[in-house]
């Protein structure tokens, strides 16, 4: 059977919405999607707000319980019945998201075994077929083949294998 390695953030978890709602609550600024899905959310904020970032994804309960980007519940599900998946975080970063991360897999994703969880730096030690992935750093020394999800930070990136939502990996993979 083949795996297939799925990234948390801007690929299932919706990270640049909590950046926009925290934002609006501090700030009072609020930003369309068109802006949200295209621009980079750092280009966004007033450049006298540029710790705002560093500062959210440092705080505990900014992994809590992100929306879920919509469509990957029902494909990871029709995935699940093809392929082993597993879901691969770069958390080693933010220390403080393992437990939310964990508990939000947990909650989405129950059927996903605690085994098929991996919280790690270097992406390139995940032995995968494929990645699915919002950043293309991930892909450098990745054995596999690398599937770039699009976000608002990776629109002017060039890659072989990109996808803009779940409907397109369920098209490229089932």
């Amino acid at each position: 059977m083949k795996r297939i390695a799925i990234d948390m953030d801007e690929v299932v978890a919706d990270a640049i919405g909590r950046f926009a709602e925290w934002y609006k609550r501090d700030y009072g600024i609020e930003f369309t999607a068109k802006q949200l899905n295209t621009t980079p959310f750092e280009n966004l904020i007033d450049p006298t707000h540029n710790g705002f970032i560093k500062a959210a994804v440092y705080h505990d309960d900014f992994f809590k319980d992100l929306a879920v980007i919509p469509g990957c519940k029902e494909v990871i599900k029709d995935l699940y019945q093809h392929y082993e998946l597993f879901f691969t975080t770069a958390a080693m970063e933010f220390p403080n998201s393992l437990l939310p991360k964990l508990a939000w897999l947990g909650e989405h994703f129950p059927y996903i075994l605690w085994t098929n969880i991996v919280f790690c730096g270097d992406k390139s030690i995940i032995n995968a077929d494929y990645l699915i992935d919002d950043n293309v750093k991930h892909f450098k020394r990745f054995i596999g083949q690398g599937i770039l999800f699009t976000a608002s930070h990776n629109h002017d990136v060039q890659w072989d294998v990109r996808v803009n939502n779940w409907q397109q990996i369920r098209e490229l993979l089932l």
